[in-house]
């Protein structure tokens, strides 16, 4: 008798911190919408692919995101897009917090001054990213091989399909600030800065520095 393989079941990473946490700059009612409704559908999206090509059932999702030529034609845009959105949203939730922002902290902060002057450029870099991407997307700072740099991708596209380690990202999607900020996303780009969590960012960046 055949061993049933099992796909793989990607799950919503729970928050970290309460729903409201995060307020005046993210309001609770976008929390929940983003985080229970968004990723989740994502993840739902992602786990149906993966039930149709079970050979990718002990690949993560970035593993799948870092080879997508490998990945079935059949599911590969379904993957794309949706293991894309539930490792870009993972990351999103834990690169926030409450009492947090201000300037970042440790070897990242170091980094952002030697590749980007200081951090007020940095910021404007990645809003100014941010702003100018067409559509919904992501604003990234990513480690490549050259170091850093400031990238932003459309859809749920990850800078890991590009050979990248994303270190922070901000999400550009309507989704994740229209109820509070309507059709000003630049000014929910600098409302954002209040709410990254550095320490998490330094772990990612350490973390990709041995990659």
């Amino acid at each position: 008798m055949a061993t049933e393989v099992k796909a793989a079941v990607f799950e919503v990473p729970a928050l970290t911190y309460p729903y409201e946490a995060l307020e005046p700059y993210i309001d609770a009612q976008t929390m929940h919408l983003h985080h229970d409704k968004h990723h989740q559908a994502y993840v739902d999206n992602a786990n149906a692919a993966i039930a149709k090509a079970p050979e990718l059932a002990n690949k993560s999702a970035e593993e799948i995101l870092a080879n997508l030529s490998a990945i079935p034609e059949a599911v590969r845009g379904a993957l794309r897009n949706n293991a894309g959105g539930h490792v870009n949203h993972s990351m999103f939730w834990a690169i926030m917090g409450p009492n947090a922002g201000g300037p970042p902290t440790g070897p990242v902060a170091d980094a952002i001054k030697k590749t980007f002057g200081d951090f007020a450029q940095f910021q404007e870099k990645l809003n100014d990213a941010g702003v100018k991407q067409f559509g919904s997307g992501w604003t990234w700072l990513a480690l490549g091989a050259s170091g850093l740099q400031v990238l932003s991708t459309p859809n749920q596209d990850s800078p890991i399909s590009q050979g990248l380690h994303p270190i922070l990202g901000n999400d550009v999607w309507e989704h994740a600030y229209y109820l509070k900020y309507q059709n000003r996303r630049a000014e929910y780009l600098k409302a954002w800065w209040n709410v990254v969590n550095w320490a998490e960012v330094n772990k990612r960046y350490e973390a990709a520095l041995k990659k």
